[in-house]
């Protein structure tokens, strides 16, 4: 006599294997983000965007409906005008919780951009000793996470070679280990539910910046890569290499906290770009609409492989040409947005379904 399950209890069955084979692409904890920081000033001259039936739609309804759940925002201390500035971010995180969705909270230290190149104090704490500065660094974090009340946080912005130059310099670690931990202290003070991230520009490098946060206890729970094929290396196979031996040594889970991909080479306006030629590509992934589609679903299931991602977040994908077309202030990211030059969604959105 032959046993046969009921239909509907193989439906589930099959449901439940479903499920296991597609990870933490259905699980919401999976970080599917973009940073928008770039929006308020985009959306000021009254910039219009169209969803993918060409139909006007708000940008942040356009993300989330294709399955994006948190947005990120940098925050510079003083900046010389209202972008990045405390009183948006402010503004703009109601705005994105409104929504439903998550905020990912971008701490630069910085009146402007902070990178590997660049980690000027701000201008108020110039002239600070480094007790004053340590307590300034805890003082600002606290107060801004309790204001802006994020999911996550960043303390710092690719910290490759520290932040706060010169005293937060990695190479004075004891300096820059502590100033990370007033900075965390601060953050878990705020809100221990709060998952604080550490952010590394590439691969190249990264084992050794997390190793020296290792060896100094600093208290963090998500690692952040930075990925731009141009900037940091075009091998795929290292970068799924170093994000699963990143998790395995640290017991993290590794998020890519920026990336982006053309879908042409072509341009807008009369502001250069900053990929503009065929020997900045992955040659497996041509600057097409479906190139930048292929290129951003492999790089999720190298997150989702092995369970060492915690996600992504694509970088200003809104940062289209806004101004005068004319002009010489346009975007050097025009197409490496996820919007076209008439500013239409482009399938390389689908990346963020669950």
């Amino acid at each position: 006599m032959k046993f046969r399950l009921p239909w509907f209890l193989l439906f589930f069955l099959l449901s439940i294997i479903a499920c296991k084979k597609r990870g933490s692409a259905i699980n919401e904890s999976f970080i599917r983000s973009a940073d928008l920081s770039k929006l308020p000033e985009i959306e000021e001259v009254g910039t219009i965007f169209y969803n993918s039936n060409g139909k006007t739609e708000d940008v942040l309804k356009i993300f989330k409906d294709n399955g994006l759940n948190t947005v990120r925002l940098r925050l510079w201390v003083h900046p010389a005008g209202t972008h990045s500035s405390l009183q948006e971010v402010i503004a703009f995180s109601k705005r994105i919780h409104a929504a439903g969705l998550k905020v990912w909270l971008d701490l630069h230290y910085s009146d402007t951009w902070a990178d590997p190149g660049h980690q000027t104090k701000p201008a108020t704490w110039e002239n600070l000793n480094l007790q004053h500065l340590e307590d300034s660094v805890y003082a600002y974090t606290l107060h801004v996470v309790k204001v802006i009340r994020p999911e996550y946080v960043q303390v710092g912005n690719e910290l490759n070679h520290g932040f706060l130059w010169d005293d937060g310099r990695i190479s004075h670690p004891a300096q820059f280990a502590e100033l990370l931990q007033k900075g965390t202290s601060a953050v878990r003070k705020a809100d221990t539910s709060i998952r604080i991230i550490m952010h590394y520009a590439g691969y190249k490098g990264a084992d050794w910046f997390f190793n020296i946060l290792k060896s100094y206890h600093t208290d963090y729970d998500i690692i952040g890569l930075s990925y731009y094929p141009w900037w940091h290396g075009k091998s795929l196979d290292t970068l799924q290499y170093t994000i699963n031996q990143l998790a395995e040594n640290y017991h993290k889970k590794v998020v890519i906290a920026e990336t982006a991909y053309p879908f042409t080479l072509s341009w807008d306006d009369w502001t250069n770009n900053i990929v503009g030629d065929s020997s900045q590509l992955i040659p497996e992934y041509p600057a097409s609409a479906s190139g930048q589609e292929a290129f951003l679903w492999k790089l999720r299931s190298i997150l989702e492989t092995d369970n060492s991602g915690a996600g992504f977040c694509y970088w200003e994908p809104e940062w289209v040409s806004f101004n005068d077309p004319h002009s010489t202030v346009g975007s050097p990211w025009e197409n490496l947005a996820l919007f076209d030059f008439q500013h239409k969604t482009l399938p390389a959105m689908s990346v963020y379904h669950p």
